[in-house]
C-alpha cells in the first residue's frame, strides 16, 4: 500500500476479518490450506435486506403465510427470517458464488501468498456482524496454546476462548466494535496439523468503515 499509486480498494467484509486472524498464523506456522464457512448478517447486503428481515419477522408474528411475506419488498433470494440462505452474490461456473470466489482470490492478494481457500458463504438472520468457522491446515504443527498465544499478541484481535457458556465470540458481542474476535480454538484431529477458529467481527465497522479509516491512518503515519 505504501508504494501504491492511486485508489486503494477496501477488501470484501468477509475476507477482512478472516485474514486478520490468518496473517499472524501464517507468519508463525505457515498455512497450507483454508476451508471456511461464513454466517453473514443481512446488513452486509444493505438496508433493504435489514428491512426485509424485520418485515418478515413482523409478518410471521402476525401469522402471515410465507408467500405473503416473500412478496413484500424482498431483495434477498428467499425468506431470511428463521431461515439460512447459502447464496450470496451471483452463481459462477463450477457452482461457487462470486462472494465465495472473492474470499479465495482476495486472501491470496492480501496475504501475498498462494494459499488455497475454499469457501461456503451463507446469509443468516442476524442484523450486524459476520461469523466464520475457519479450518486451517498448517505447514508446521502447533499446539492450541501456541496458536492462542500468537493470536493474543496480534494487533486488532481479541481472543475469547473460555469453555463456558457465553465466553466465546458472538455477533451481539462484536457489534459496534473495531476488533476481530477469535475463539473456539481447537485441533482438527482429522489432519496432522489442523486447527479450527471461530471468527466474528462487525461487518459495518471492521468489515468496511473502520478498516478504510485504519488504512488511511496507516498511510498518513508514514508520510
Amino acid at each position: 500500500a505504501f508504494k501504491h499509486k492511486g485508489i486503494i480498494a477496501n477488501p470484501n467484509c468477509s475476507t477482512i476479518q478472516m485474514v486478520v486472524a490468518l496473517k499472524p498464523i501464517h507468519d508463525n506456522f505457515g498455512i497450507k490450506r483454508v476451508v471456511v464457512s461464513t454466517y453473514q448478517s443481512v446488513s452486509g447486503w444493505g438496508k433493504q435486506a435489514v428491512d426485509q428481515l424485520w418485515a418478515e419477522i413482523s409478518g410471521i408474528s402476525k401469522n402471515k403465510k410465507y408467500r405473503e411475506i416473500a412478496s413484500e419488498g424482498r431483495v434477498l433470494p428467499s425468506q431470511i427470517a428463521f431461515n439460512l440462505i447459502p447464496h450470496i452474490d451471483i452463481f459462477l461456473d463450477g457452482g461457487y458464488t462470486k462472494e465465495e470466489m472473492k474470499m479465495a482470490n482476495e486472501t491470496k492478494k492480501i496475504m501475498r501468498a498462494d494459499i488455497p481457500v475454499t469457501a461456503t458463504c451463507v446469509r443468516v438472520p442476524v442484523l450486524i456482524s459476520h461469523s466464520e468457522a475457519v479450518n486451517i491446515e498448517l505447514d508446521k504443527d502447533a499446539s492450541v496454546s501456541r496458536v492462542r498465544e500468537v493470536l493474543s499478541k496480534a494487533p486488532g484481535i481479541k481472543v475469547l476462548d473460555e469453555l463456558e457458556p457465553g465466553k466465546y465470540p458472538m455477533p451481539l458481542f462484536a457489534e459496534g466494535k473495531d476488533d476481530t474476535f477469535v475463539g473456539r480454538i481447537r485441533k482438527d484431529y482429522t489432519v496432522k496439523s489442523g486447527i479450527w477458529l471461530w471468527i466474528v467481527s462487525d461487518n459495518l465497522r471492521k468489515g468496511a468503515a473502520s478498516n478504510a479509516v485504519q488504512i488511511a491512518e496507516l498511510l498518513l503515519s508514514r508520510r
